[in-house]
């Protein structure tokens, strides 16, 4: 099968799993963009209209949070990101809810914690939600907990994902998609930060994680976000070991998706193993 074979194989994909981070979210200053919002959503429902198993994994609860209390800044402190989050959870599910509601579709709303994941009696838990939620045409929207989870935990209780990259990756893994996009403010993965390197160039189709495609990765990511390249690459192995193909794409304008299910030259496919 050849490159633009395999990419329109994409279309395929019955069972798609979308991660958005608070760069798409929200604009430069940190406030948030409810045309993005807006957009991504009718995309999404527009999927589930075609018959299409959509689950939404979203970043933003402190930005949004921030952006709802009005601070100049993201706070420092653990205990004030947690409070934080805990505002902004609940704005971004209203604003889920209002737009997803507008296009004639019920959301429900998953907070995760990556113990719950890995034990094995609550997993599958997890996985009967959101099998009964798919099943019932109900989107899922996918958030890490993240008024109780920190990276300063360590006794096994509410761990982290460290990103919501990885997190949307055990999501696949869990709900059994077919296709993982993970919509950034890059235009893929390229082979050398193309904000600083005005010649980058950008791997379109990824068949193998390599030491050489891990060098690639560096640091790129953004300031508002927490998701580099690197915890890009994590997600598309734990994708791949789990049958999983996945695209990293803009997410400027959320039809991308489209595109990507089209079969067109965008963004990059690291495919799945076998």
């Amino acid at each position: 099968m050849n490159d633009i074979e395999l990419r329109k194989n994409l279309g395929k994909a019955k069972r798609i799993v979308v991660k958005v981070g608070t760069s798409t979210l929200t604009y430069e200053n940190g406030k948030i963009n409810f045309t993005r919002i807006d957009k991504l959503v009718r995309v999404l429902s527009d999927l589930a209209n075609q018959e299409k198993e959509v689950v939404l994994v979203t970043s933003g609860a402190i930005g949004v949070g921030v952006s709802k209390l009005k601070l100049q800044s993201k706070p420092k402190t653990v205990r004030e990101k947690q409070a934080v989050a805990a505002v902004g959870q609940l704005e971004l599910m209203h604003i889920y809810d209002k737009f997803f509601s507008e296009y004639g579709h019920v959301v429900a709303q998953i907070l995760l914690t990556r113990d719950i994941v890995e034990n094995h009696e609550a997993r599958e838990h997890v996985i009967n939600t959101f099998e009964t939620l798919i099943e019932k045409g109900i989107i899922p929207i996918v958030n890490e907990n993240d008024s109780v989870a920190v990276d300063e935990i360590e006794s096994g209780v509410n761990r982290v994902f460290g990103d919501n990259d990885t997190l949307s990756a055990m999501v696949g893994e869990i709900v059994r998609a077919d296709l993982l996009i993970i919509l950034t403010d890059i235009g893929g993965f390229y082979d050398s930060d193309p904000r600083k390197n005005s010649d980058a160039k950008r791997i379109s189709i990824i068949k193998e994680i390599t030491p050489e495609i891990e060098q690639y990765a560096g640091g790129v990511g953004s300031a508002r976000g927490t998701g580099g390249m690197i915890t890009k690459l994590a997600a598309a192995k734990i994708a791949a070991s789990a049958g999983i193909d996945m695209v990293i794409a803009n997410g400027e304008d959320p039809n991308v998706i489209f595109r990507i299910l089209d079969g067109e030259d965008v963004g990059s496919v690291f495919l799945h193993r076998g």
